[in-house]
């Protein structure tokens, strides 16, 4: 639905899937090549799937060789510059679409359990940072909830729908 809308709006797009096997190489390009990225991603004991994280070592490792970034940011001959200020992406923005099982109330409430008031920007945050070391900018993350227990399919499909349309 997510590449329906996407070239609706007029963009051109380019798809990985995490199940298919793909080129490290290539996949530099497209991160280049791209000014939004959009990640789809099922939230698994409070990360990512082991196929993502294994897509993140191989290829956000080899853009460590200068293609997404001048290493760490830093610099012997400007010792200003900050650790992580290094990204080659500073035009580049990305979306993340999260499916929990969580219901929406467990986040954002001192008073839950699990997240104690954490919101699921915070418990993202190693994510975020990952895409900012490589100088990429945020959109507004999209979340559907409760999707084992409680599923709210057509209306969380609904609601991404719009939030494409109004973010990109």
């Amino acid at each position: 639905m997510a590449a329906e809308v996407v070239h609706a709006k007029g963009h051109e797009i380019q798809i990985t899937r995490m199940t298919e096997e793909y080129d490290v190489n290539a996949e530099l390009e497209k991160h280049l090549w791209a000014d939004i990225v959009i990640l789809q991603i099922p939230v698994n004991w409070m990360g990512v799937s082991w196929s993502f994280k294994r897509y993140m070592d191989l290829v956000y490792t080899a853009g460590m060789q200068g293609v997404l970034c001048d290493g760490d940011g830093r610099h012997l001959e400007d010792p200003s510059r900050q650790y992580g200020s290094g990204g080659k992406l500073q035009n580049t923005r990305y979306l993340m679409s999260l499916s929990f099982n969580a219901p929406e109330a467990a986040f954002n409430d001192p008073g839950q359990y699990l997240f104690q008031g954490k919101s699921v920007d915070d418990l993202m945050i190693s994510m975020h940072m990952n895409f900012r070391f490589f100088g990429m900018t945020a959109l507004p993350t999209f979340v559907s909830f409760d999707v084992i227990k409680n599923p709210d399919t057509g209306n969380d499909l609904k609601r991404y729908q719009a939030h494409l349309q109004q973010h990109l």
